[in-house]
């Protein structure tokens, strides 16, 4: 495995959920930077549109497999260098919706990529968490030595992910880190999922002149993250060699909360510039969901001292960006 310091260079990598959101946004870069890509995908959430692009790439391997099987995790991480592991069943609701589900795929899906990992000799095992570990926890900003009680399956899931990277880490010496995402935005993300994010959904609303539905009182605040800056924290994992920086947890996050009814707006006046009558849609309000946490807000200082993290986007940065994509694919 070569590295530059912070970029994946020259390298055999697994990304497990590749025709998802993040996993193909990954893939997309890494592809350019001279590495071998398998990606592990059984579609249930990811999309073959995400990765259609890659399909003739000579260094670019689709494996269509469930993380669930134990014999395909092991066949996927033969002669890998480094996993990218992000395949998933996302969403808070969903988890309450079907607690079953999401700790199969989530647990014991991720046990059975610990394992093929390490008995393939992988040198860097890389994982996607969340900042829903923090659960009922109130200290702004979330610190990562400082997790609550959950408040859904999801949550559990990701925090028994964290324990069970750790064991694997003491007991068997493979090198993990884990990523916990702060609400991840971006191109590729599905906005037609009945768990569909808020952007990506939001997004589509407008465009189709549609009013977007606001849970609560939109006072609630997140720490938006653009998946550039995931990229970046992903890189950087898998490429650090301080022995203080491997097997631990980071935030990844920009370091700034915006309330929803901020968001709401700003996606409404960068719209409103490619479709002039989006400046008059009005947000509806809802209920408030069941499972979310009501602020949320990353101290990122870990990950900016011991990965050299330097998120580049802030919210509004990555909005523009995002916004302009889905306008022009989702016409």
């Amino acid at each position: 495995m070569q590295n530059n310091k912070s970029e994946i260079k020259n390298s055999k990598v697994l990304i497990t959920g590749g025709a998802g959101f993040i996993g193909s946004n990954l893939i997309e870069k890494l592809l350019r930077q001279n590495n071998y890509i398998v990606c592990l995908d059984n579609f249930s959430t990811g999309k073959k549109e995400n990765i259609n692009q890659f399909i003739e790439n000579k260094n670019f391997k689709l494996i269509n497999a469930d993380i669930r099987d134990l014999t395909a995790c092991k066949n996927a991480c033969e002669r890998i260098d480094i996993v990218l592991h992000h395949a998933a069943l996302g969403s808070v609701p969903r988890s309450i919706t079907d607690p079953i589900s999401s700790n199969e795929v989530n647990i014991t899906g991720f046990l059975n990529m610990l394992v093929a990992a390490r008995d393939n000799k992988v040198k860097r095992f890389v994982y996607a968490s969340s900042s829903s570990v923090y659960g009922d926890n109130p200290c702004l900003p979330k610190l990562e030595e400082n997790i609550g009680n959950a408040l859904s399956p999801y949550a559990v899931t990701k925090n028994v992910n964290e324990m069970y990277a750790k064991v694997f880490s003491d007991l068997y010496g493979l090198e993990t880190i884990g990523l916990r995402y702060f609400n991840v935005f971006g191109k590729n993300q599905d906005p037609e999922s009945v768990y569909a994010a808020v952007f990506p959904k939001f997004i589509k609303q407008l465009i189709n002149l549609q009013s977007p539905t606001i849970h609560g009182d939109g006072g609630q605040s997140r720490d938006f993250t653009f998946i550039e800056n995931v990229i970046q924290a992903n890189e950087l994992a898998a490429t650090n060699n301080n022995p203080k920086a491997i097997n631990t947890v980071y935030n990844i996050a920009y370091g700034e909360a915006n309330n929803l009814n901020e968001i709401t707006n700003l996606l409404i006046n960068l719209l409103a510039k490619f479709k002039p009558e989006i400046a008059g849609i009005k947000p509806i309000h809802g209920p408030e969901r069941q499972g979310d946490i009501k602020n949320s807000l990353a101290s990122i200082e870990k990950a900016k001292t011991l990965l050299n993290y330097k998120p580049k986007f802030d919210v509004k940065r990555g909005l523009e960006l995002t916004v302009k994509w889905y306008y022009e694919n989702l016409k």
